[in-house]
């Protein structure tokens, strides 16, 4: 049997495969486009291709014996599925996978931002989400990026030159950007302006992992993962290191959403 994991953000619909041993067979990261569903046809035509499944249900779209949990803002919106399971609880159970260890997760979305707290079975304990507001969200990087005619990988690139970040005040994504293109006007240094857009995200990830009650290890997950300056301006603000994860930060989702399939499967068998 087959189980499926669907993790159909805002940003990347993300999907993940495996086998009853947990072996990930085969997984995927595209762009979201033309809403969910077209966006998991996308992910699955290329999660199913990568593991090599030649047969699918011509009735669902899936492998012949999968069962399938879908997660994320659009887990709604799609058809053919067993089981929707929030996104809260497939980060958690997908980033304690990947690291044990884990007790505090981030996670960076393209418009959210969550941070959850989980006991040693990555069990949720608590969590604090931000969806009201781009404000340390990957859109927030977007919109910084576009002021700065930066892409995100050279966003991340200047802020790393900087050793002087300049303060950024505004939470606030309009109010944020009009004081980026001031320090602009005012030859503020381009790796300084960068920096202070990440320091800016950190902050207001701090103040959300204080809420929670931040315990290490903490793991970055989302697509902001990769972004070693949101790293290093995080374990500045939260004064420790961020764990390292064996796997794909990005599929943490997905990968959740495939653990839990197996696991409510093997209960209805």
């Amino acid at each position: 049997m087959l189980f499926i994991g669907c993790d159909l953000g805002s940003t990347t619909g993300k999907v993940v495969i495996m086998d009853e041993s947990e072996k990930i067979l085969g997984s995927s990261i595209v762009r979201s486009s033309r809403g969910p569903k077209k966006t998991m046809e996308h992910a699955l035509a290329e999660a199913i291709q990568k593991a090599g499944i030649n047969e699918v249900d011509p009735a669902t779209g899936f492998p012949k014996d999968a069962y399938v949990v879908a997660t994320g803002y659009g887990r709604g919106s799609v058809e053919n599925i067993n089981e929707e399971i929030s996104e809260i609880s497939c980060h958690a159970r997908g980033a304690t996978y990947l690291r044990p260890t884990t007790r505090t997760i981030i996670d960076i979305g393209g418009q959210d931002c969550k941070v959850i707290s989980v006991d040693e079975t990555g069990r949720v304990l608590e969590f604090q989400m931000n969806d009201k507001c781009s404000a340390g969200t990957g859109r927030f990087f977007e919109v910084m990026g576009r002021v700065l005619d930066l892409s995100l990988e050279d966003l991340a690139a200047e802020a790393l030159k900087s050793d002087k970040p300049c303060a950024i005040s505004k939470q606030c994504s309009v109010s944020a950007e009009s004081e980026v293109i001031s320090l602009v006007n005012n030859d503020v240094p381009l790796p300084d302006i960068a920096a202070g857009i990440h320091e800016s995200i950190a902050r207001r990830i701090h103040g959300m992992a204080y809420k929670v009650g931040i315990e290490e290890d903490v793991v970055l997950t989302g697509g902001c993962a990769q972004n070693k300056a949101l790293q290093k301006a995080l374990e500045k603000r939260l004064k420790m290191k961020l764990g390292h994860m064996d796997g794909d930060p990005q599929l943490a989702g997905a990968l959740g959403a495939a653990l839990f399939a197996k696991e409510k499967a093997l209960k209805k068998a």
